[in-house]
């Protein structure tokens, strides 16, 4: 709590530095922006919920495909030397390249947007779990098997516990990039989402929208981040020991 206060004075003292000094018409003042969030609350929340909505089913079906995916190419040799190829080809292409071609295929609305924002998120789960598993000290599988452990018991107790802290890293790791790609993509054929809100104030030329749209950005930031934190610390509590 006291390191996200320091940070938000931190920030609000550049933001007023940048105000005064830099163009106090182009740069309107912090408590401008707030003032703005408060007196357009419903508007501004039913675009961030959007994109959030966006953003977390892209999360949950990514983890419900990418994880027993990444297990299933750590545990199988064959299968690994088949696919792991294929994910360092595309891993690096930029998935926003997709965006026109997922628009053909699956709609103007929310389904392309969130399948793009799983393109980014999908890639970063399947390596971290591919090499989570593979670092699992072997004799810790021998000794599982010496205690007649069933497999269920084997992913329960073993398997899952050691994926869960890359998990969780690779989703901190690909969340601002999927929050960036998302902005760019909901101002393609739609009038909902943050990014459609930001971009649409800038082209009214109200700085003080765009400005309030861009904190609220950072709010679901750090709404993620945190919440990402806090799973952490119930999932991971040996890391703490």
């Amino acid at each position: 709590m006291k390191r996200n206060l320091y940070a938000l004075s931190i920030i609000t003292l550049f933001w007023y530095f940048l105000h005064l000094f830099v163009n106090p018409r182009l740069i309107p003042a912090p408590h401008s922006a707030v003032l703005l969030m408060i007196q357009e609350f419903p508007l501004i929340m039913h675009h961030a919920s959007l994109s959030l909505y966006r953003i977390l089913v892209a999360i949950f079906a990514t983890l419900l495909i990418g994880v027993p995916l990444g297990i299933l190419i750590a545990t199988h040799p064959r299968i690994d030397r088949l696919i792991s190829p294929i994910i360092y080809a595309l891993y690096p292409v930029p998935k926003i390249a997709f965006l026109p071609l997922l628009m053909l295929f699956f709609g103007l609305g929310d389904l392309s947007k969130i399948i793009l924002v799983g393109l980014i998120i999908i890639f970063q789960i399947l390596v971290s779990t591919r090499d989570g598993v593979k670092s699992i000290n072997q004799s810790y599988f021998t000794s599982m098997r010496t205690l007649r452990a069933t497999k269920k018991q084997v992913y329960q107790h073993l398997i899952i516990p050691a994926i869960i802290p890359n998990l969780l890293t690779s989703l901190r790791v690909s969340i601002g990039t999927s929050i960036s790609v998302l902005f760019f993509a909901e101002n393609f054929a739609t009038r909902y989402g943050i990014g459609y809100f930001i971009m649409d104030s800038w082209l009214k030329l109200d700085y003080t929208s765009m400005f309030a749209g861009i904190v609220v950005i950072s709010l679901m930031g750090v709404l993620l981040f945190s919440s990402i934190d806090f799973l952490e610390k119930r999932l991971c509590r040996w890391q703490e020991r």
